[in-house]
């Protein structure tokens, strides 16, 4: 099935753990934890059964805590599987099971893949043939998290399945013909901004929720959305202001309020294809576009022609394009720009979703972007397609 809308949603931090755990035995796994200083770390142990599958059948098993991301893996022994580890409070947790020991990757965009919350707590899964049918129990986290979803209308994942199923039911003749995407994208976005109504809706009537500070935090994606979302954020317990979902959210709202058209662009620095620094104050005298995007995004993807065009029209004019990955591995990303024919300047830290630029400027969606004028100042942001055609056309007009 071809994946057509991908949103940021509860789950952008997932990153692969820089000392990834050996299995120990068969179907048995411990986490290495690195330090943290958030909060008092608590153990958990998630434990299961799916079927009575063996070798090759295999788990991958990815959460967050803070901002560290833990990966593991587990071949299954009868079905039985065993993960355990720390958490500083509600985890995200990314599960993937390939039946037939497929590879990480490829099990992750088309295999059986099921995101969620925990704590510390000792779970328990249990499913008969996959994740889609899994029953949790012993968290008390989860069980909050499904009661949230239910209030909400749904993950955004899920949103995600049902548009990709819609636009998958039409025929060939109809999938490339752009009439027929529109609709379908849509229905998808007014899903989605019902959805949006139903978290603030939520935030404000479960101020001692976790998952109001995740729904607050989907909602904070540009700085006109701040003045309303401040005033439910204070209202939130102290308990989740002060949590590390709570600061990042709280310094998130503050970077959007810093990055508006009029203020002048945070300076940062990152490493370019060849590993040399690249600092994008060293631009100024011209206008550039700050562009943040990432291999896998494909709206990202599907804008970079336009913008090869307007690089093309207007970098003998003074424009230039600063484009600033979101991803986690170098190959991707010099292959995507290799494949796309991006022939401006890119930047990347690595670090996926946890881009220093990126938390920077307060971007939680891709693709983002932010034009800087010669002086430094910004001048606009989220520019693609026609209004960049547009803007660009006004700028350079002389």
């Amino acid at each position: 099935m071809k994946r057509f809308f991908l949103i940021a949603g509860l789950f952008p931090l997932f990153v692969e753990a820089q000392t990834p755990a050996q299995p120990k035995g068969a179907a048995q796994a411990q986490t290495q934890v690195q330090p943290q200083v958030q909060s008092q770390l608590a153990d958990f142990t998630l434990t299961g059964r799916i079927g009575h599958f063996n070798t090759p059948a295999k788990i991958y098993f990815d959460y967050m805590a803070g901002t560290m991301g833990h990966s593991d893996s587990v071949v299954l022994v009868d079905g039985a599987f065993r993960f355990s580890g720390k958490v500083d409070g509600p985890a995200t947790v990314r599960m993937v099971f390939s039946a037939n020991g497929e590879s990480k990757e490829w099990s992750i965009y088309h295999g059986d893949v099921s995101y969620f919350y925990i704590g510390g707590e000792n779970i328990r899964l249990t499913s008969r043939d996959s994740l889609g049918n899994a029953v949790i129990t012993g968290s008390a986290v989860y069980d909050a998290y499904i009661a949230y979803n239910k209030e909400i209308g749904g993950s955004i994942m899920e949103l995600d399945k049902v548009a990709n199923a819609d636009f998958n039911s039409g025929t060939e003749e109809q999938k490339k013909d752009t009439v027929y995407f529109h609709a379908v994208d849509k229905r998808f976005r007014q899903k989605v901004a019902e959805r949006s109504e139903r978290e603030l809706a939520f935030a404000k009537t479960h101020p001692d929720s976790y998952f109001s500070v995740c729904a607050l935090s989907e909602l904070t994606n540009k700085a006109a959305s701040v003045p309303t979302l401040q005033p439910v954020f204070e209202g939130l317990s102290e308990k989740w202001r002060n949590s590390f979902a709570g600061k990042e959210l709280a310094d998130r709202m503050a970077a959007l309020t810093a990055v508006v058209p009029g203020a002048i662009a945070p300076d940062f620095t990152q490493n370019d294809v060849s590993g040399k620094p690249l600092t994008l104050s060293s631009l100024r005298g011209k206008y550039v576009l700050v562009d943040f995007w990432a291999s896998w995004c494909s709206p990202c993807r599907a804008e970079n022609p336009n913008l090869v065009k307007q690089y093309q029209l207007y970098k003998d004019k003074g424009f230039q394009v600063l484009s600033v990955s979101l991803d986690d591995k170098k190959e991707r990303w010099t292959d995507a720009i290799a494949k796309d024919g991006m022939p401006w300047l890119h930047v990347c830290d690595l670090k996926g979703w946890l881009n220093d630029a990126a938390k920077l400027y307060g971007v939680r969606a891709v693709p983002s972007s932010f034009l800087v004028d010669p002086q430094g100042k910004i001048v606009a942001t989220g520019l693609r397609g026609e209004e960049l055609d547009k803007k660009l056309g006004e700028v350079f007009a002389n």
